[in-house]
């Protein structure tokens, strides 16, 4: 019995090393398994991750793309609407300087046909070959203009007893001062750029006070004397 209980004991002892050895080994077996788990888990997340990003990337530079598409094309566009205006003001500051009408004195006579009272100037009418305007202006209080057909005028001085006066003519932006001219004496100039003759004649110099009419071209295109050809 003896025997056989030493037996048993050695038996059972082998027995628990081969169970702790078992245990250990299932427990190594596990913790690999989850180790490789870990590993599978994170590879699979890492996959994901970068389809993920590659996605995203994607279509971040198709919105980028889209995005600077339209920026071009608002660009474009803004860039052409510039040109058009620029070109536009370009056209217009040209029409402004063409239409501008400056003013030239002359000292050569129009003709010999000067109205010296109402029955020459009606004489000078009836033949339609220009325009008359006649006018009577007194020296202004406060520098005011005097409105005639398209010009103003402005008395500056008068002489009734030498029967001369001072005048300042404007057209538009351009003045052309007239001094010690004489009754009838034919004042003479050209206005715009295809310099049409105006002409003033005063027949009446009075204190502070004039009378006369202003002669302007009746056909305008015929009359011009340098005409600038237009495209």
């Amino acid at each position: 019995m003896a025997s056989d209980i030493e037996v048993m004991t050695k038996r059972v002892g082998i027995t628990s090393q081969e169970l702790d050895s078992s245990r250990k080994f299932a427990e190594r077996l596990k913790a690999e398994q989850e180790k490789a788990d870990e590993q599978l888990a994170s590879e699979i997340a890492t996959k994901a991750s970068t389809t993920d990003v590659a996605a995203v990337r994607q279509e971040a530079t198709s919105k980028a793309a889209e995005v600077q598409q339209v920026a071009e094309t608002k660009i474009g566009n803004v860039s052409g609407e510039v040109k058009t205006v620029a070109a536009s003001l370009e056209s217009t500051r040209k029409d402004l300087a063409d239409s501008r009408r400056d003013i030239t004195d002359v000292k050569t006579t129009l003709s010999a046909q000067i109205a010296k009272n109402a029955g020459e100037l009606a004489d000078l009418r009836k033949k339609g070959e220009r325009d008359y305007f006649e006018f009577d202006i007194a020296k202004p209080k406060k520098n005011e203009m005097t409105r005639v057909a398209d010009i103003q005028m402005q008395l500056r001085r008068t002489d009734p007893k030498k029967a001369k006066y001072d005048v300042l003519i404007q057209v538009d932006d351009s003045r052309l001062e007239k001094k010690d001219r004489t009754a009838n004496e034919p004042i003479q100039f050209l206005v715009g750029r295809d310099k049409l003759r105006y002409e003033v004649v005063v027949n009446f110099v009075d204190k502070d006070h004039i009378k006369g009419y202003l002669s302007t071209p009746k056909d305008k295109v015929l009359s011009a004397e340098r005409p600038q050809f237009r495209p």
